[in-house]
């Protein structure tokens, strides 16, 4: 087994305001950088080989924890919520009515319009992972929450229709480990990037 260490960018304007972000190159918020950098990486995860998503939220908060990105990784961006990225919840009803709703129910297979699905994406972090099980090397991602997300169904077999088996705190490192065969597991989660600054 091989882990793989997740690790969530930092908040940007609009993970305040509640809008679908997806595949939107949005930067970090001036809070957003300020809340990262009280993070640390828990020195055990340092010299993992590091990733990050080709959004510049991920590679922003990766260079605010000093860690080494070795490439940038486009198996891990963001799901793309498409016709529905840039929209709160509430202007989609007023939108969509209550196509939202109905196709949210649908879980793994939600899709938005002209989006991908969780299972796309959860195909996608697969597929990766059994990649970095193969090689057997350590690695580290800054990515996203659908990504994070989709780690733990893969782990779980949760279908994304209610709230997911774990609950998630996204100033952590994330730790699964991937299996060359394809299946994976959760070691750690909530591993808290404060841990470090606060002692």
């Amino acid at each position: 087994m091989t882990p793989i260490a997740l690790i969530r960018h930092g908040p940007t304007d609009w993970n305040e305001e509640h809008r679908l972000q997806g595949r939107a190159d949005r930067s970090l918020s001036d809070e957003g950088r300020e809340k990262v950098s009280t993070w640390a990486v828990p020195e055990v995860y340092k010299n993992f080989h590091w990733v990050a998503s080709p959004l510049s939220r991920a590679q922003q908060t990766a260079a605010l924890l000093a860690l080494d990105i070795k490439h940038l990784e486009p198996a891990i961006i963001e799901m793309d919520w498409g016709d529905w990225e840039g929209h709160t919840r509430t202007e989609l009803d007023e939108i969509y009515g209550d196509e939202v709703s109905k196709r949210a129910a649908l879980g793994l297979d939600l899709r938005p319009h002209n989006g991908e699905s969780p299972r796309d994406v959860r195909d996608r972090v697969g597929e990766w992972a059994r990649g970095v099980a193969e090689t057997g090397i350590p690695t580290g991602a800054v990515c996203h929450q659908g990504i994070i997300r989709a780690a733990l169904s893969l782990a779980s077999d949760w279908s994304m229709v209610g709230k997911p088996p774990e609950k998630m705190d996204w100033a952590s490192v994330h730790v699964f480990n991937a299996h060359a065969d394809g299946t994976f597991e959760i070691a750690e989660l909530n591993i808290s990037l404060l841990q470090e600054v606060a002692g």
